[in-house]
């Protein structure tokens, strides 16, 4: 390109709430900045742009067959679910994601829930008001589950599934894997990976850290919850398509499952009638997608985006995706 490119940043506020420097991107061209973009908004929003910079705004067929101008789509994140990568390819738009940058903190907020589900923390820390009338000060009212010894399940062993896995390991529990033909992940030879009907039926935990796909979408749902032990838990801060979330709620109001911790739901923000927002499923936990939010990932992540804008400036995309 002999000018700088039109850049649009569709919803910059998913990745700085004030404390991150985006004016780095204007190196590379005219850059806008729209804090966050809605659906209705996200046509005119584009514009004439020739780069578009995406966190969690949707671009879909019918946007992309309108945006004459675009040439390159980078996502903020390592999951493209938000793409329609197909009109992408076939409009010779290039898609870029960010992958690896999360990783620790993802790692570290997945652990966090999971402890804080089996330890009752949540449960404890909300009953301040009842330790005064406690005739000793050591509460039994809520049961902690303890980890040594338990068989966690990954679905998905990448780079942060991998961490969950070692770190599960530090804590004595024994790891295997769901075996998934189309998986490429090779770390941990030594974790067994097994089928279906057995890794549902043998974890005491499971942990999702897989991208969302046709194949798995809705992976958790009445069948394999109904494998499960009824001392198991789940835990998801990959996508939230990967879970049934009827099926979910069933399974948590009738002890089917011991709990559940989510850090992702298919529809975010949900709606107040979402199947998980009740307040009255107590073994379940529930963030709002914060599991990558540290400033030092946030870094990274932006990091990413310029290294994607840079190599396709230069004629040499890179973590091309479509």
């Amino acid at each position: 390109m002999t000018k700088k490119p039109k850049i649009t940043f569709l919803d910059s506020a998913t990745i700085d709430p004030g404390d991150l420097d985006l004016s780095a991107l204007n190196e590379f061209g005219d850059c806008t900045f729209h804090q966050t973009t809605n659906e209705e908004e996200t046509l005119a929003n584009i514009k004439d742009a020739e780069i578009v910079i995406t966190n969690k705004v949707n671009i879909n067929s019918s946007i992309i067959g309108q945006s004459a101008s675009l040439k390159l789509i980078v996502v903020c994140a390592t999951g493209v679910n938000n793409i329609d990568l197909n009109a992408a390819k076939d409009s010779e738009i290039i898609v870029s994601n960010v992958a690896n940058y999360s990783t620790p903190i993802v790692a570290q907020h997945t652990l966090a829930l999971l402890l804080n589900l089996c330890g009752n923390t949540y449960k404890y820390l909300g009953e301040k008001d009842l330790w005064p009338e406690s005739p000793i000060f050591t509460r039994l009212a809520h049961p902690v589950t303890e980890l040594n010894g338990k068989m966690m399940g990954i679905a998905g062993a990448g780079n942060i599934g991998s961490l969950v896995g070692e770190i599960s390991e530090q804590m004595g529990m024994r790891i295997h894997i769901l075996s998934r033909g189309q998986s490429s992940a090779s770390n941990h030879p030594e974790w067994p990976r097994i089928n279906k009907e057995d890794f549902f039926s043998k974890s005491d935990v499971i942990s999702l850290h897989c991208p969302l796909t046709k194949e798995n979408e809705h992976m958790i749902n009445s069948y394999t919850l109904g494998q499960m032990k009824p001392t198991s838990f789940i835990i998801n801060t990959s996508r939230g398509g990967l879970v049934n979330e009827n099926d979910l709620a069933d399974a948590l109001r009738s002890s089917t499952i011991a709990g559940a911790a989510l850090d992702v739901l298919s529809t975010e923000p949900p709606g107040k009638a979402h199947p998980l927002m009740s307040d009255h499923i107590s073994n379940l936990l529930i963030t709002p997608h914060i599991a990558w939010i540290s400033l030092e990932a946030r870094k990274r992540l932006l990091e990413g985006v310029i290294g994607n804008i840079q190599s396709f400036l230069s004629g040499s995309p890179s973590n091309r995706v479509a």
